[in-house]
């Protein structure tokens, strides 16, 4: 029932409303590329006014019976700002179908909890974002399933069990920017009958398409770059009709929905999506670039260096390397001092917003771990993560300059 809900692709209207239409593009189309898929693809046109924008439809009561024969609700995840969101990212991901959360760790409880049930076993990279550690360490165990940790391919093949459902993670990771061999998880999983998930949220579907790559499942969390201007909490599940089908019973229960209005903000960041990716992509190499040649500096983890260890993987399945880069100092004492003298860089938490931020993953994203998971995790206390931003790279690299100077 859920599935066809998504997949019908018709808005429900009053009988004796003014006709309305969706935007003719389809999720499939070779020929349009990803600009033109974040501007278009998904729009509700309204034929009453012709407006380029899709309305806001701020109803949580429509009309039963429909000629859609649809009991339209917000909580069911299938009003017609909800769709807009589901139909542009499926066609950004280009996967069968999406379902817009109102939080990225909305979009991950429920797609853990709709395929994972006493008794399984799910195997999870072993430096995903601080938040997501915390819910499968809380969480999974307490309703019965079993936990692995690897660090790539080769450990999660070596941990497979004949109860292994689920195999979780992220590429580029939060905050190491490790890279997955994609193509290569991919193929474990569908050797094993093992659904593989990817949060591709660092990343985004301007960088990198994991399911053409054989990725059964991603997630983003919306709230970073999707939509892009730090004022939108959300997050997104894109996936094959039956998966998502899945996930919607589940979601339907839990009630982690978007509204009308942030959908709205939402759909209006992603058409700017791929100018933006554009810009931090090249901020974010120039920045890495300065701070691996920088004498106070001992370590930057960002995948477009070469020397990065998974620079040929993240070149084989990414078209950009993104928008984010962590760095170590040689001397981990001076950290709070180069955190209060950027003057443009600011300290801060989240992500994927047209500003540059600056964090320390031990005392924000990853603070509720313990000191032996952030060990394992490979997360230091000096460890510094920023989010690169779209401002002048000559701006951004000469702030970094006067507060890394030694006086």
């Amino acid at each position: 029932m859920f599935g066809e809900l998504l997949l019908a692709g018709v808005i429900p209207r009053h009988p004796q409303a003014k006709a309305t239409q969706l935007n003719p593009m389809t999720t499939d189309s070779p020929t349009h590329g990803l600009s033109t898929l974040c501007i278009h693809a998904g729009t509700h046109l309204d034929q009453t006014t012709g407006g380029a924008c899709s309305p806001i439809f701020t109803s949580t009561a429509y009309a039963f019976p429909n000629p859609a024969k649809q009991n339209i609700y917000p909580r069911y995840f299938n009003t017609p700002n909800q769709q807009v969101i589901n139909r542009k990212l499926a066609a950004l991901e280009k996967g069968e179908a999406a379902l817009v959360f109102g939080s990225g760790m909305a979009a991950i409880s429920t797609l853990l909890l709709a395929h994972l049930k006493p008794g399984d076993h799910a195997i999870f990279q072993n430096d995903l974002y601080g938040g997501s550690m915390r819910l499968i360490s809380s969480e999974l165990p307490r309703l019965g399933v079993q936990l692995s940790w690897g660090a790539n391919v080769a450990e999660f093949a070596a941990a497979l069990r004949p109860e292994t459902r689920l195999i979780y993670v992220e590429s580029p990771s939060n905050p190491l920017l490790h890279c997955i061999d994609l193509a290569e998880l991919a193929a474990l999983g569908k050797r094993h009958g093992v659904l593989t998930v990817i949060d591709n949220t660092f990343a985004t579907p301007i960088n990198q398409n994991p399911i053409p790559l054989g990725i059964d499942a991603v997630i983003h969390s919306a709230t970073k770059y999707l939509n892009g201007h730090s004022d939108v909490n959300a997050g997104v599940v894109v996936a094959s009709a039956e998966i998502v089908s899945r996930v919607t019973e589940s979601a339907v229960n839990f009630g982690g929905m978007l509204d009308a209005h942030a959908c709205s903000q939402l759909e209006r960041g992603l058409k700017t999506l791929a100018l933006r990716v554009q810009r931090h992509n090249e901020n974010a190499e120039a920045l890495a670039r300065f701070l691996a040649s920088h004498p106070a500096v001992s370590k930057v983890n960002y995948p477009g260096l070469p020397e990065h260890p998974d620079h040929a993987i993240a070149a084989r399945q990414m078209r950009g390397f993104g928008g984010m880069l962590s760095f170590e100092l040689r001397q981990p004492e001076r950290l709070d001092r180069l955190l209060s003298r950027l003057r443009i860089v600011m300290p801060a938490l989240s992500l994927g917003g047209v500003e540059s931020l600056i964090c320390v993953p031990s005392r924000s994203t990853h603070r509720t771990m313990t000191p032996a998971e952030r060990q394992r995790a490979g997360i230091s206390d000096g460890l510094l993560r920023v989010s690169v931003g779209i401002e002048d790279v000559a701006d951004l690299l000469a702030d970094f300059s006067e507060a890394l100077a030694v006086e």
